[in-house]
């Protein structure tokens, strides 16, 4: 797909939001973030999107990560639409959603779907999300239909990923959860990892290759 992608630095894009005018940049600062669009104000699927981010906000302040939200609607749609959203979900939606009347941030962030369109013929966003690196990069993202609600319990498992890697040279593994096991990289040598970490166990394998190794010293 075109566009912007996993490495990627994001624009410094601005615009107006439910909260205020916003620059990219300057909301960030050194945090970690996630921006993700909807396709469109006042729909099912979307409603139940942002009261469940909403409702995980406690978990993404204790990872110290910012929310964006962004949809092609006006600041004055978004407003009214999250009365419905907090009464349909029993929450508050404290973050940010940015308005995107001329597809410019969605647009950057290759967050458009080339084949939905509104009533005007112009393409609506997915349902795109990106999580951000405190020196503004992609790190992670997730694409979904317009008819499939994202699930934002992998959001949190990745991004508890994301961020155990950004700290030491390790991997997670398949269905991984926070706790478990995680996967010693394969560009450190077993010398190195005896340094780097308490304790590690290496698989025996058929090849002889002792590329997986586990640790829980996280």
């Amino acid at each position: 797909m075109p566009g912007i992608t996993l490495g990627d630095r994001i624009p410094n894009l601005a615009g107006n939001s439910t909260l205020d005018h916003l620059k990219l940049y300057d909301y960030i600062g050194d945090h970690w973030a996630i921006i993700f669009s909807h396709p469109a104000d006042f729909t099912p699927v979307c409603t139940t999107e942002l009261g469940s981010i909403a409702r995980y906000i406690p978990e993404f302040e204790k990872r110290n990560v910012k929310i964006i939200g962004v949809s092609n609607d006006s600041v004055e749609d978004h407003k009214a639409w999250i009365k419905d959203i907090e009464a349909y979900n029993g929450v508050k939606i404290t973050y940010p959603i940015l308005e995107d009347p001329n597809r410019e941030i969605t647009s950057q962030l290759n967050m458009l779907d080339p084949d939905e369109k509104d009533e005007k013929g112009r393409p609506l966003p997915s349902r795109a999300l990106h999580i951000i690196g405190p020196e503004k990069t992609i790190k992670c993202s997730f694409l979904y239909p317009g008819t499939t609600g994202r699930n934002f319990e992998e959001v949190i498992r990745s991004l508890d990923s994301l961020l155990l890697a950004s700290k030491k040279k390790i991997a997670t593994p398949a269905n991984w959860k926070p706790g478990q096991p995680v996967l010693i990289s394969p560009s450190v040598t077993d010398e190195e990892a005896k340094k780097m970490f308490k304790t590690f166990d290496k698989v025996d394998l058929p090849s002889g290759k002792g590329y997986i190794r586990f640790t829980t010293d996280v």
